[in-house]
């Protein structure tokens, strides 16, 4: 069996920091989001991995390279553009041939892993699994219907749905799935829906099977879920200290700080986790933080906030539910007129009290 990661979307809601960087770089508890996915994909025994890849494909592949500190083998898929899941299947039928496959999307998080759906894949000879979890905003996702626990209906995207199953973003497949791509058209968006394709194979007396998923689930492609999954897995992190911490700074709860991060006179309060070589003074950093490589931080209040690396923060008062992007400088100043002074991309948002 192979697996398909797909790491080529744009990554819009994310703006401005996807701007510049793959969303699925965006580090969550101080790791590529991406890297998640990759080392479910080898805890489950798949080796040979393809990563299809679109703007940003010079950055993924010198952030993941061959694959080898995973003990897999990457094969890099390039996609002209973003034209829909099943698209992205399609591309890749040199490099899947006959084999059946587990499809995952790069910025997806799960608890759980995906060993047990690929065993249960492996056992049961479906002709496709989906996973499926129960949302509270099924508009915004591909939903599935069932009936006496079978696959019989998706939709992409439904204006009303017609359950609250929404599709997770990984799949199995065997080969009838490219029958099934090569029989759908684009959809109003041009894309090419893996839920229309999914939806062939139901039609066409394929077996395609539910797979519920029980423990938590994470889309990252918005702050909020991005900010969210930061929490869970900060909180279900063991606290260790491998860089220097003074005799005026307090260690609370659960705090992981890395080689080289200094921290002075400051209050770090866990689940949270300062990066290798950051820097901390006369600052407080609250629970489910993570501040990332190489940035500094004085005089200042974070909390429950994900700040990139190489970035500033000096002498603001209090910082929380951000997302902060790399080589970003924050400071108080005491220049005249008194004013603020922003420069931000675009689709920013900030709230100034």
């Amino acid at each position: 069996m192979k697996a398909l990661v797909l790491a080529g979307g744009k990554g819009t809601r994310l703006r401005p920091i996807t701007h510049t960087s793959a969303k699925q770089l965006i580090p969550v508890a101080n790791k590529p989001i991406l890297f998640y996915g990759l080392e479910a994909i080898a805890a489950s025994g798949i080796t040979d991995v393809g990563i299809v890849v679109g703007d940003t494909k010079t950055e993924i592949k010198t952030t993941v390279g061959d694959g080898s500190r995973w003990g897999i083998k990457v094969t890099y898929i390039e996609q002209e553009a973003p034209l829909g899941l099943a698209h992205a299947v399609k591309i890749s039928k040199d490099f899947i041939k006959d084999d059946s496959f587990l499809m995952f999307l790069g910025d997806n998080l799960l608890k759980d892993g995906v060993s047990a759906i690929v065993e249960s894949f492996i056992k049961d000879k479906p002709n496709s699994k989906i996973l499926l979890t129960k949302v509270s905003n099924p508009e915004e996702f591909g939903v599935a219907q069932l009936k006496d626990g079978k696959v019989v209906a998706l939709e992409e995207k439904p204006k009303n749905p017609k359950s609250d199953l929404a599709l997770v973003g990984v799949y199995l497949f065997d080969s009838t799935i490219f029958e099934a791509i090569n029989n759908i058209k684009p959809s109003k968006r041009n894309e090419l829906e893996i839920t229309d394709a999914i939806q062939y194979l139901v039609d066409n007396g394929y077996k395609v099977e539910p797979y519920i998923v029980t423990g938590w689930w994470k889309d990252t492609g918005k702050l909020e879920d991005m900010l969210e999954a930061n929490r869970l897995i900060l909180g279900g992190m063991d606290g260790s200290i491998s860089g220097t911490v003074d005799t005026l700074s307090t260690i609370e709860g659960n705090v992981v700080i890395e080689k080289g991060a200094n921290i002075k006179n400051s209050f770090i309060r866990g689940p949270s986790i300062i990066g290798e070589g950051a820097k901390i003074s006369n600052s407080y950093i609250g629970p489910f933080t993570s501040i990332y490589f190489g940035t500094t931080i004085e005089n200042s209040e974070i909390e429950h906030s994900i700040i990139l690396e190489n970035s500033t923060i000096k002498y603001v008062k209090r910082i929380a539910d951000s997302l902060i992007g790399q080589n970003v400088n924050i400071t108080k100043t005491e220049k005249k007129p008194i004013s603020y002074r922003i420069m931000v991309g675009d689709s920013s948002k900030i709230e100034i009290i």
